[in-house]
């Protein structure tokens, strides 16, 4: 099977598209509020996502390494994420619970509170969105530098 650069591209860009479609998923179809580590590791997706469209369109190698540089930042936020889920290090106080209360909205009716870094909303094996953020988007960093070295007509993968 002969696999061109720009499909492999395609599906890289993908995968940022569909982290992102993910997140607002859970954020909006679930109703689990993201803190703001998760938003964090949103906005290099959009950044991948861009450079990805990018390199399909131009076929520039450049795009290819930009976009493999914007995942592995997503991956560099996700691992300091799940450290701090796991309470293996401390988060910054404003995304966790030593932080400060604000005791001036403590009466508003304008719904649930802020949701904090290292509380795991979610998970499945133990497995949260942060490690699966952290270990994918790593995955996909090597992938895009790979994806760089391809030749523009494909090589045979299997």
């Amino acid at each position: 099977m002969i696999l061109s650069r720009r499909f492999m591209i395609l599906c890289l860009t993908g995968f940022s598209v569909f982290s992102i479609l993910g997140a607002w998923f859970f954020q909006y179809g679930m109703g689990l509020a993201p803190c703001q580590m998760c938003f964090y590791q949103r906005y290099p997706h959009w950044v991948a996502a861009f450079f990805g469209a990018l390199a399909f369109a131009f076929g520039n190698r450049v795009w290819c390494y930009l976009a493999g540089l914007s995942a592995l930042a997503t991956s560099l936020v996700g691992f300091y994420h799940s450290g701090i889920e796991r309470k293996w290090w401390l988060g910054p106080e404003s995304c966790t619970s030593r932080g400060q209360l604000d005791t001036s909205n403590l009466l508003s009716m304008d719904g649930g509170g802020v949701a904090l870094c290292d509380e795991i909303p979610w998970d499945i094996f133990g497995i949260t969105m942060a490690n699966l953020n952290a270990v994918g988007s790593l995955v996909v960093a090597g992938l895009w530098i790979w994806v760089a070295h391809q030749p523009k007509e494909g090589r045979k993968v299997f």
